[in-house]
């Protein structure tokens, strides 16, 4: 008999979970594309960052349930679709399917050409709160994964220190590793206020967590 191998047992043990997973089927169920809405949704329901009129800049936004919770709160009636009280702008390398009020741009934050397309889309205002949900493709060798998870938080601070109001607020996905220490570093380097936050719907398995910088430090 043929011995199943590693990576099948991992995939239906993840399938496994997936299937069971109370947050996924909320998603389903509330409508969100995916079960990360629950990770910014705790993060906003703790800190209170996001309220309606605020222009909102969502790094890393496919498929787009971090814009689709950003819409609903900034909602009047807190729906998915219909009024919308503020500016979403939304960001990734992958394309997203339409969210209803949010502008979104298929580009690589890291080159330059994108950077100006979302500096068209600010119209020259500035943000009062950036999201990043960015995760750079792992490769497993844990240097190589540390510098490039520090880099994408790396340009999300310098993002935010250029284009947000000083007494705005980042959200940024980073990761338990090599290199945390030196990301958390960073973030209080640049924020008066540095909170880790791991959410209830970040899988206790994963070594996800996220800071939330609040005020911005004068440079």
């Amino acid at each position: 008999m043929k011995t199943p191998s590693k990576g099948k047992k991992v995939n239906k043990a993840w399938l496994h979970d997936h299937i069971n997973d109370p947050y996924v089927k909320l998603a389903a169920k509330e409508g969100y594309r995916a079960r990360a809405a629950y990770k910014l949704k705790e993060i906003d329901e703790t800190l209170q960052l996001i309220k309606p009129g605020q222009l909102v800049v969502d790094l890393g936004c496919t498929p787009g349930a971090w814009s689709q919770y950003l819409r609903r709160r900034m909602s009047p009636q807190g729906a998915a679709v219909g009024q919308l009280d503020g500016t979403i702008i939304g960001l990734d390398l992958l394309p997203m399917d339409p969210i209803e009020g949010v502008t979104f741009i298929q580009g690589d934050f890291r080159e330059a050409e994108t950077l100006a397309l979302l500096e068209t889309a600010l119209a020259g205002k500035q943000a009062d709160l950036v999201v990043s949900d960015m995760a750079p493709n792992l490769s497993g060798i844990s240097s190589a994964d540390a510098a490039r998870i520090e880099y994408l938080v790396e340009l999300a601070i310098e993002f935010a220190q250029n284009h947000m109001k000083p007494q705005g607020a980042l959200v940024a996905k980073v990761f338990h590793g090599g290199s945390y220490n030196d990301v958390v570093k960073r973030f209080k380097e640049a924020f008066v206020t540095v909170k880790p936050f791991k959410p209830k719907a970040s899988r206790d398995r994963s070594s996800e967590t996220f800071l939330v910088g609040m005020g911005l430090r004068s440079v």
